[in-house]
């Protein structure tokens, strides 16, 4: 009996690696064949999930929920419009901006490179920034190429202008079909989940709907966190295009795990250019706010909802951007979280089952 329980766990193990493996390649085939409305789905999806906390609230203030999504979504809408027309003109200004001041700031860089040597050589330290002075150099005595640099980007800009059309139609897709969702979403889910196996349907939907609202809720709290606590912060240092460089860093925030480290790095390196003891200030004082962040307001907003260890996170990161780029690196930790939270709940249902079974003597 021992040894047929163990071929049948060594069976069982032994096949379900490889058709795991299968399926996920099959998954990531799909998306790439149907990556464009799949996209709009899982955005539509989302957005739907975040406002229905809204709409179930005028629903308990007596408003038909017909009636409470079409307020929600009109609320949204003008939001959106706001941003539109007060916040992207600006950010398309300064990084304008940017991108003309970047040649500049090379051969201010290249001085603050030699002040640096000239500071090492006084210490005695084994510093030699020759080769990237050497590069530096070689990119401001070529305009010719700064130029072909310039033209791509107004011709990228141009190319942007022209799909502007069709941005704003998937726009409107999304928000047609987050409306269709917030009304008859329910009934579609139930039918989904009606498609699982019976002990399944429960844990699964618990798991998801927990994990889903804990991690999108709690990484966008914390993206609006760094952004308005680093905007007076960056404007008090006097940082050139401080609210573009705070965008980005809230944006970056959104990638799980490692996506604010990337946003302060882009950071730092571009004003290291500029001012390199401007980029140390700038990077002490992210890193410090990151930090706040990571220890004191994030614990309390995700809590231990996931509990995977976090060497399965980094995989599930990868796996997920393998599969679908920068969506799959966005779901990738609440997909996981809810795959261990059902296996979880259906052990934990198995155990009580088997405890609960009363001993029969002979």
């Amino acid at each position: 009996m021992q040894r047929s329980a163990y071929f049948q766990n060594l069976l069982f193990y032994g096949l379900s690696v490889p058709i795991a493996a299968l399926n996920l390649w099959l998954l990531s085939v799909l998306y790439r064949f149907f990556q464009h409305p799949f996209t709009i789905i899982c955005i539509a999806a989302i957005l739907a999930f975040l406002l229905n906390y809204p709409v179930n609230f005028f629903e308990r203030v007596r408003i038909v929920r017909t009636q409470a999504v079409a307020l929600v979504l009109l609320v949204t809408l003008t939001l959106f419009v706001i941003l539109a027309v007060t916040l992207v003109p600006v950010l398309i200004d300064q990084t304008t901006q940017l991108f003309a001041k970047i040649p500049d700031w090379l051969t201010t860089s290249q001085a603050n490179l030699q002040s640096v040597e000239a500071w090492a050589r006084r210490l005695r330290l084994p510093l030699d920034f020759s080769v990237i002075r050497r590069q530096i150099n070689a990119t401001i005595e070529n305009n010719a190429n700064t130029q072909n640099i310039l033209q791509q980007l107004a011709t990228g800009a141009v190319g942007f202008a022209g799909t502007l059309l069709s941005v704003i139609f998937d726009f409107l897709l999304v928000v047609v079909l987050a409306f269709y969702m917030l009304i008859y979403g329910d009934r579609v889910w139930l039918g989904m989940i009606n498609l699982l196996p019976e002990k399944f349907r429960a844990p699964f939907n618990n798991s998801l709907r927990l994990n889903f609202h804990y991690f999108f809720l709690s990484q966008i709290l914390l993206a609006l966190f760094m952004t308005a606590t680093l905007i007076p912060i960056f404007i008090v240092l006097k940082v050139p295009f401080a609210l573009l460089f705070t965008i980005i860093i809230g944006i970056s925030q959104l990638i799980p795990i490692f996506g604010a480290t990337l946003g302060i790095g882009l950071v730092t390196m571009v004003l290291l250019l500029q001012n390199w003891w401007l980029a140390v200030q700038v990077a002490c004082v992210a890193i410090i706010v990151q930090q706040i962040k990571d220890n004191l307001i994030a614990p309390k907003l995700l809590g231990e909802f996931i509990g995977l260890n976090p060497i399965w996170i980094f995989v599930a990161i990868l796996m997920g951007f393998e599969i679908a780029g920068l969506l799959g690196t966005l779901v990738a930790i609440p997909v996981a979280g809810t795959i261990k939270g059902t296996y979880d709940a259906i052990i934990t249902t198995n155990l009580e089952e088997k405890n609960s079974i009363p001993l029969t003597s002979d």
